[in-house]
């Protein structure tokens, strides 16, 4: 399944480079940026409810593998029109939408498959483990578009994306774990409702949920508007946009490392806090830089902080969920964490144009610190976790 996961991953970034240089390409607009990575993840952020609740009433397995035909189907027809020279942006984005409504359902049925293949001893472990692989995949498949992109174009960056979906899909077809469901007669409704309960009601979950969410929010429109850094202010190529997203990969592979190393330590909630002051500097950082050079180093840094706050959030979040409820917790989980990338990314995608990306991101960082020492310093519940 890693191995699978991991293949997938980097076929679907070299697609996010190859899409986003595509659209900067034709169009020259920030907001068209922004507007492409809120339609691909409003779906999340509008179905992952409902797919949690499917992810506990389905065997998890064929809805992953549906997620993965629809994704494949997808990129596949967005390299047919890219090669017949017949793409218009709103192809681009209407396919964008259909990957996002795959994707929530998948996501909530692949979190919650992951913590069942291992003991729950292991389950932060796998978690960083899980992380290192898309993470990997950060670090290989922008720097892999970055040369197709140079060399042979953007129809071989979504044919290749297309064809890396096989990966998973065999990994599927060997898994030997089976979640069979709790036979119940309640509605689809009334199962949604028991989870969104158990997240009121259970301490501490609720902290988590609003920093998954604003995490992606306030952090993701960093990544998004790397085009236009390297387009207007570093006056640079696709190359150097893959090489850029190559070194927040590298980031995060070496954030997951450190978690990793850590195991199941105590303290998580507080080292997911401190490294969220960390990840609102280097936003903030990354913003006002002119150099080049200073930019590579602050997105080493971004991609370790950011990973760090994914990995002990996400851990926390697994540990304190029942199997028989994850799926719908994982779906909330997945909604504030996938939503807030969709919704944070529209919003800068107006204010932009207004204000200039390096202004809007400056906020984004000031912002996140607020939010790490509000919960580091008035509400201190996560720092018990």
């Amino acid at each position: 399944m890693w191995f699978g996961a991991c293949i997938s991953s980097i076929g679907t970034w070299m697609q996010i480079v190859a899409q986003s240089w595509l659209i900067y390409r034709l169009s020259h607009s920030a907001f068209l940026l922004a507007l492409d990575q809120f339609l691909g993840g409003i779906p999340i952020f509008l179905f992952s409810l409902i797919g949690g609740v499917v992810a506990d009433r389905v065997e998890r397995r064929r809805i992953l593998l549906g997620s993965q035909y629809v994704q494949l189907a997808s990129s596949g027809l967005l390299a047919i029109l890219v090669a017949t020279g017949v793409v218009h942006i709103w192809h681009i984005l209407c396919l964008s939408f259909v990957s996002g409504f795959a994707q929530a359902f998948g996501g909530p049925a692949y979190q919650a498959l992951i913590p069942t293949l291992v003991k729950r001893e292991d389950m932060p472990n796998a978690i960083a483990l899980n992380s290192i692989q898309f993470n990997m995949a950060v670090t290989i498949g922008p720097a892999l578009a970055g040369q197709a992109l140079a060399r042979i174009g953007e129809t071989w960056c979504f044919g290749l994306n297309a064809a890396s979906f096989i990966a998973p899909i065999i990994a599927l077809l060997f898994i030997s774990s089976r979640f069979l469901p709790k036979s119940g007669n309640e509605s689809m409704f009334t199962s949604l409702k028991l989870g969104i309960k158990f997240v009121r009601h259970q301490e501490s979950m609720a902290a988590l949920i609003v920093l998954a969410f604003c995490m992606t929010a306030l952090s993701m429109p960093l990544r998004t508007y790397i085009p236009v850094y390297v387009n207007d202010i570093f006056h640079a190529g696709p190359r150097i946009y893959g090489d850029l997203l190559s070194l927040m990969g590298v980031g995060s592979i070496c954030g997951s490392l450190a978690i990793a190393s850590l195991g199941n330590a105590s303290g998580k909630g507080r080292r997911a806090l401190i490294m969220l002051l960390c990840l609102g500097a280097t936003i903030s950082g990354f913003a006002i830089s002119r150099s080049l050079a200073f930019s590579c180093a602050v997105l080493v840094l971004f991609g370790f902080s950011l990973m760090a706050v994914f990995a002990n959030v996400s851990s926390l979040v697994q540990l304190i969920t029942p199997d028989e409820m994850r799926g719908r917790v994982m779906s909330v989980y997945n909604c504030a964490f996938r939503g807030g990338m969709p919704l944070g990314n529209l919003l800068s995608g107006w204010m932009v144009p207004v204000f200039t990306a390096p202004i809007v991101l400056t906020v984004n960082g000031v912002l996140l610190i607020g939010v790490a020492l509000y919960f580091l310093l008035v509400h201190r519940r996560v720092t018990a976790l």
